[in-house]
């Protein structure tokens, strides 16, 4: 079953026009062949159909065509396009949280790359494809980039230009599951500049999705946003509803960590009313990213990972280049009602045994500067409180701190997110 050109007719009939077309002319007896070859046909038309609920995001209807597509298949002829079915079930399964569906068809995925070492003369780009997606499925990104690399050279000697471009996806993507984030821009450039010659709308739009994680982790906002933005118009313009969910969870994700916490909350709200009950993995990122910061009697919100604190009356505060105000104000809150001398503070802030004539002018600058800028105005301390014994941090306020372990970034079944192509 040959996906590949299935893939790249033209829109001119619809999918399920082309399987009932193709399905009636052998019913009639006007197109003749072997069992084997109308399977064939039909499996294709199962494929496509499946094709069509993946990018409209049913996964239900989809699901239930690619295994239509699957029984349709023979080894070898089937062997990359039941490799495909696999991906795509697998990403379905992982979205709706069937764990042991989605293991099952990753030992299936396994098996069969195995299967295509032993009975292959020569392994081909697509075989090491193949086994860095199934090293992908198993967690192994190392691996992974190492079978996409020699996937995408082979790509290249072969003259295979939509493999070429589906390999730069993969290792940019490898990259960002490694926190390699520079070589996964690297990457994506090149995929860029590819994509500007080949019409793959989905991959396009995708391939934005990823810079735009991919910046949303460097803390470039507004290049996130863009990409996001970009990433939204193309997929809008093929009519893929299957990631705009994500998207704006990426958006809302972005606008929490610059402490827009209400934009954030609508944009969180607009992606959970997006999906449908079929996307739970989705939805649970949602809730937790909503639960993280929709606490409104929550009168500071600390953010270490973004260097953000957001105060309730004042609104986000941005301390990237006040490193020792942010470390003090941590060791404060995170022991609410404790008290630290400058003994403490010496050791504990800088390091070093107290010395009056060193530390005693920049404990009180610090502590000065800090309440200037997380203190409500007022006569009345707040946050920071003096007492005979040191310095603490108010046991009364109800402080919250960010989630180091950011929901979006917990592993989930098979490592593949619904985007990232077969």
């Amino acid at each position: 079953m040959d996906t590949t050109n299935l893939e790249n007719q033209t829109n001119t009939q619809k999918p399920h026009e082309f399987y009932m077309a193709k399905a009636e002319s052998f019913k009639n007896g006007m197109q003749l062949g072997s069992d084997a070859d109308e399977d064939k046909v039909i499996g294709e038309g199962y494929y496509r159909l499946a094709k069509i609920y993946y990018d409209k995001a049913d996964l239900s209807s989809a699901e239930e065509f690619f295994i239509k597509a699957l029984e349709k298949t023979i080894y070898p002829r089937d062997a990359f396009a039941m490799f495909k079915c696999y991906g795509f079930l697998i990403r379905i399964y992982s979205e709706k949280e069937q764990e042991e569906a989605a293991k099952e068809l990753i030992i299936k995925a396994e098996n069969l790359v195995d299967k295509f070492q032993q009975t292959m003369g020569s392994l081909s780009s697509h075989y090491f494809y193949n086994v860095g997606m199934v090293a992908t499925y198993k967690g192994e990104f190392e691996k992974a980039l190492e079978n996409f690399s020699l996937s995408y050279k082979k790509a290249q000697t072969e003259n295979e230009p939509e493999l070429i471009a589906k390999g730069l996806y993969a290792m940019a993507n490898a990259s960002f599951n490694l926190a390699k984030y520079t070589e996964a821009l690297q990457y994506l450039n090149q995929l860029k500049e590819l994509l500007a010659i080949l019409k793959k709308g989905y991959l396009k739009g995708s391939m934005h999705q990823l810079y735009g994680n991919i910046y949303r982790e460097l803390g470039e906002f507004k290049l996130a946003n863009e990409n996001y933005d970009l990433a939204m118009n193309l997929l809008q313009e093929k009519n893929c509803w299957n990631l705009f969910g994500y998207i704006l969870l990426g958006k809302g994700i972005v606008a929490k960590r610059s402490g827009e916490y209400n934009q954030a909350l609508m944009l969180f709200g607009i992606a959970s009313h997006s999906i449908n009950s079929q996307y739970q993995r989705l939805n649970g990122l949602i809730k937790d990213q909503v639960e993280d910061v929709n606490d409104s009697s929550v009168d500071l919100y600390l953010d270490r990972h973004n260097r953000m604190i957001h105060e309730k009356n004042i609104g986000p505060i941005d301390f990237k280049h006040r490193f020792v105000l942010l470390e003090i104000l941590f060791l404060l809150a995170r022991n609410p009602g404790n008290s630290y001398n400058k003994e403490d503070l010496a050791k504990s802030i800088w390091k070093d045994e107290y010395n009056p004539l060193i530390h005693d002018k920049l404990i009180y600058t610090s502590i000065s500067r800090l309440r200037k800028l997380i203190e409500p105005k007022g006569n009345n301390r707040k946050y920071i409180l003096r007492g005979k014994d040191g310095y603490t941090f108010n046991p009364r306020v109800n402080a919250r701190f960010h989630k180091e372990d950011d929901a979006v970034q917990k592993r989930f079944i098979g490592n593949v997110d619904i985007n990232a192509p077969v």
